[in-house]
């Protein structure tokens, strides 16, 4: 049965990491500091076009591109903060919704450049397929063989990969961890609760803003890589603004403010979203028959819904503080 086959799993356990790491972006910039980015993906398309461009056109090593690809997220996230940082709350989600969009549009409209609507396959030109992770591939093949040989089984490669996210993502976890208890990361929560009262008491609110949303900035272009990386083609069409409401999505299932709920809500949304495409009895079989594929959505929706009806602080979140914050 296709629902059990642990191929299929371990790949959802890959994409979930990924996501985990995309909402620790998301993390920084909302729950700590209180920016309702809701342009969050144009980090992550940023540094995957960046990174892809540089390795194709220009042949430059996958791992000087791949910095080179953070760097343009930050002063993506540079250009972003001056007008928006300055906006209140309502209209901060709107200008970041915006930037999210102009980074989607100009990969759609510039072809020469980022391959226009097929993306990164026509990096190359006409007539040719661009591959920009054979090194990527070639260093998880000899992780995959080392982790075979130590534990005398075979591994696939996508059990290696998930390894890789995870770990990133809990050293990620750990150092924001540490950051969240320190006298930097209590300012960012007097700036979430009370820019005002937070300036009166002398801090420089705009600069402790832009910090978070660097920092957010280099998380999301991280996952914006290992996306790239792990599904090996991508365009304009992989980075629409569904893609930070996931990560909204995620941070609200596990619990608001609560950090190590992100894997929780990773997960959990992730085996909504993928594990519904193999549900395939019936009545659930009339899913993914003819014209009726958005049958899937329209329950993982319903699913979603029901979730936060019932539990709304989340599955690790104190409805108390979620009352008090009302």
């Amino acid at each position: 049965m296709d629902f059990l086959n642990p191929a299929f799993w371990t790949f959802v356990a890959v994409i979930a990491g990924i996501y985990a790491i995309m909402a620790l972006g998301l993390y920084v910039q909302f729950s700590l500091a209180g920016l309702p980015n809701f342009g969050h993906v144009a980090f992550m398309a940023t540094a995957a076009y960046v990174m892809a461009i540089l390795v194709v056109r220009y042949h430059v090593p996958l791992a000087v591109a791949s910095i080179g690809a953070i760097v343009a997220a930050v002063i993506v996230g540079l250009l972003l903060a001056g007008p928006a940082l300055r906006l209140r709350a309502d209209y901060l989600a709107i200008a970041t919704i915006a930037g999210g969009e102009i980074v989607r549009y100009l990969a759609m409209n510039l072809p020469e450049l980022t391959g226009g609507p097929i993306g990164s396959m026509g990096l190359a030109g006409p007539g040719n397929i661009a591959m920009y992770n054979q090194d990527w591939l070639a260093l998880l093949n000899r992780l995959t063989a080392v982790l075979s040989e130590a534990s005398g089984r075979a591994v696939s490669r996508d059990f290696t990969m998930a390894l890789l996210v995870w770990t990133l993502a809990g050293l990620l976890m750990l150092v924001f961890r540490r950051m969240e208890r320190s006298p930097w990361g209590r300012v960012m929560k007097a700036v979430r609760e009370d820019e005002t009262a937070a300036a009166a008491a002398g801090k420089n609110v705009f600069s402790f803003k832009l910090q978070a949303l660097i920092l957010g900035a280099i998380v999301g272009a991280i996952s914006g890589l290992l996306l790239a990386w792990q599904i090996g083609i991508f365009s304009p069409e992989d980075f629409q603004p569904t893609l930070t409401f996931y990560a909204y999505l995620i941070l609200i299932l596990g619990g608001l403010n609560r950090l190590w709920a992100i894997p929780v809500g990773a997960v959990l949304f992730s085996v909504l979203f993928s594990g519904t495409r193999l549900l395939n009895f019936f009545p659930l079989s009339l899913i993914d028959s003819g014209n009726r594929a958005f049958l899937r959505l329209f329950l993982v929706g319903f699913l979603l819904v029901l979730f936060m009806a019932l539990r709304p602080q989340g599955l690790l979140g104190n409805r108390k503080e979620l009352l008090l914050e009302k």
